[in-house]
């Protein structure tokens, strides 16, 4: 779910002004996901290279605003030693984990922080976000195309949608950058609380293949994370 997409629901003539990225080294290839972006490689995720163990989430990512849940614990909560298992791979670890807070500044002066993490596997990797905007996922349900269903998750209302990826190659010998389409990611907006009185928790997955994911895989996650939040209240 995009920050304008937010915008035009809430029908607030906003538009952000500007933002910031944390990005680490040079990366081979990045994906965007309903506008967000996730980082295959970079400085910000702690890599095991070379080494089975699977990844953490790094403390001195825990920048902390003036947040309710910070960005790393996001990337706690989701870094779990089952998270291979819910996605049906069960065979494989948590290669990369981040948690972060990306900050954009709206015109009349507000800032927005959204707290983010992601892991990335072998064949998947998952994002999972948070918003405070007052807007319920119902009404975001409108603005997602046709495609969108209403659905629930742990009790509260939630929408499924899927976007398509954008993959950039970074050509770093010739400087140069080709974009092409990337694989399907489907993503679940889930209400913070089971009233939908505002604010959401959005968890996409995609493969780094062209395969289509497992909705099923998706829900799983949700399901099983999201309890694990701090602030998710029981439905």
């Amino acid at each position: 779910m995009t920050e304008q997409q937010i915008a035009d629901v809430a029908e607030s003539g906003r538009q952000p002004e500007k933002g910031s990225n944390e990005w680490g080294q040079a990366i081979a290839a990045l994906v965007v996901v309903g506008g967000l972006f996730a980082l295959l490689l970079s400085g910000t995720f702690q890599q095991k290279s070379g080494d089975p163990d699977p990844a953490v989430c790094d403390a001195s990512d825990d920048a902390r605003p003036s947040k309710p849940v910070s960005g790393m614990q996001l990337c706690t909560a989701l870094n779990r030693a089952d998270l291979p298992t819910l996605l049906g791979t069960p065979t494989e670890y948590a290669m990369n984990a981040s948690g972060k807070e990306s900050m954009s500044t709206w015109a009349d002066g507000t800032k927005t922080v959204t707290p983010e993490a992601e892991i990335q596997l072998a064949t998947y990797s998952v994002k999972l976000s948070t918003s405070d905007d007052d807007i319920p996922v119902a009404e975001m349900a409108e603005f997602l195309g046709k495609s969108a269903q209403n659905r629930t998750v742990g009790g509260h209302p939630a929408v499924l949608y899927s976007d398509r990826t954008i993959a950039l190659n970074f050509n770093l010998g010739g400087g140069k950058v080709d974009t092409g389409p990337g694989g399907i990611a489907p993503t679940l907006l889930v209400a913070k609380d089971t009233k939908d009185g505002g604010g959401f928790y959005e968890v996409a997955i995609w493969r780094q293949d062209d395969v289509v994911p497992d909705d099923l895989a998706l829900f799983r996650v949700a399901e099983t994370v999201l309890p694990t939040v701090p602030g998710w209240t029981a439905g």
